[in-house]
């Protein structure tokens, strides 16, 4: 594979960035403002499914969509300097660029939001695309040609398979190392400060994958 014709997709949240700080002052604040009691901690540690999923725990089915649109409005004040970058996000999008590849992101969460905390951080994705979940994700890694996709939740190994894309997961999110070879992951990293070698060995190996799961 010339390495000009690589590229890698990324999910966002709990892969790229820890937004669990960010997303629990939204819920509180969205408590606060619609007098609903909601588990911050807890909606925060299940993050990867698109925000109604959530939002369906403490409200009934006519006031979603109202209510996930308060979220996504009062999303930029609360969570996007509150949430950093994981651990070896940027060293992992500079490492496919120095290989001559693009590095996309693909994510379940409202796109306009995903790219605030892009900039916000400096890492300097190739192209953004949001709303997209699980099997759904399939159609902008198809789109960009994309060969691995790097995410956190068993619903990217699905996105990734669906894609015909090697899974490469980090068990950073909720869902444990075992989840995610259980789900089908071909890959798994502790972490992406373990990418840039395993993405040194897969260009060298061909772009095939090579053995790179984590012990």
């Amino acid at each position: 594979m010339a390495a000009h014709s690589l590229t890698v997709g990324f999910d966002l949240d709990m892969t790229l960035i820890d937004s669990r700080p960010g997303i629990k002052a939204v819920y509180q604040e969205l408590s606060a403002r619609t007098g609903t009691f909601i588990d911050a901690d807890l909606a925060a540690s299940r993050l990867g499914p698109p925000l109604e999923h959530e939002i369906r725990h403490w409200f009934p089915e006519e006031r979603v969509a109202e209510t996930a649109a308060l979220f996504r409005e009062l999303y930029p004040q609360y969570a996007v300097e509150a949430s950093p970058a994981m651990p070896g996000a940027r060293e992992a999008i500079d490492a496919i660029h120095a290989a001559g590849g693009r590095a996309i992101v693909v994510t379940a969460k409202y796109e306009p939001n995903a790219k605030l905390h892009l900039e916000h951080l400096g890492l300097d994705a190739d192209a953004l695309f949001g709303s997209l979940w699980a099997a759904g994700k399939a159609e902008a890694l198809r789109k960009h040609h994309a060969q691995v996709y790097v995410g956190d939740h068993i619903g990217d190994v699905v996105g990734a398979h669906t894609a015909g894309a090697l899974s490469v997961a980090v068990a950073t999110g909720p869902c444990d190392a075992t989840e995610l070879r259980n789900a089908g992951a071909e890959v798994v990293l502790a972490d992406l400060t373990e990418f840039p070698s395993w993405l040194e060995r897969y260009v060298a190996d061909g772009a095939d994958g090579g053995d790179g799961a984590a012990p």
